[in-house]
């Protein structure tokens, strides 16, 4: 009983140092992602700006409708 105690005052364990580790990496490794694709990732948002405002008026319009 002793020994459990003493980890949940301890804090975090090796596995809760571990999931922040890999979760460190997996956003440095996006962060250096978005930075090598930003053309390729501007082509796609502006691609989607129109599907958004066809998506956007057909809401409005459903919601006028009641």
């Amino acid at each position: 009983m002793a020994e459990e105690e003493k980890k949940e005052q301890s804090g975090m364990g090796f596995k809760g140092i571990l999931k922040i580790i890999i979760g460190l990496v997996l956003v440095v490794v996006g962060i250096v992602l978005v930075i090598v694709w930003i053309r390729p990732l501007i082509t796609l948002v502006e691609g989607c700006v129109g599907l958004f405002l066809i998506m956007a008026g057909a809401i409005t319009i459903a919601i006028a409708k009641e």
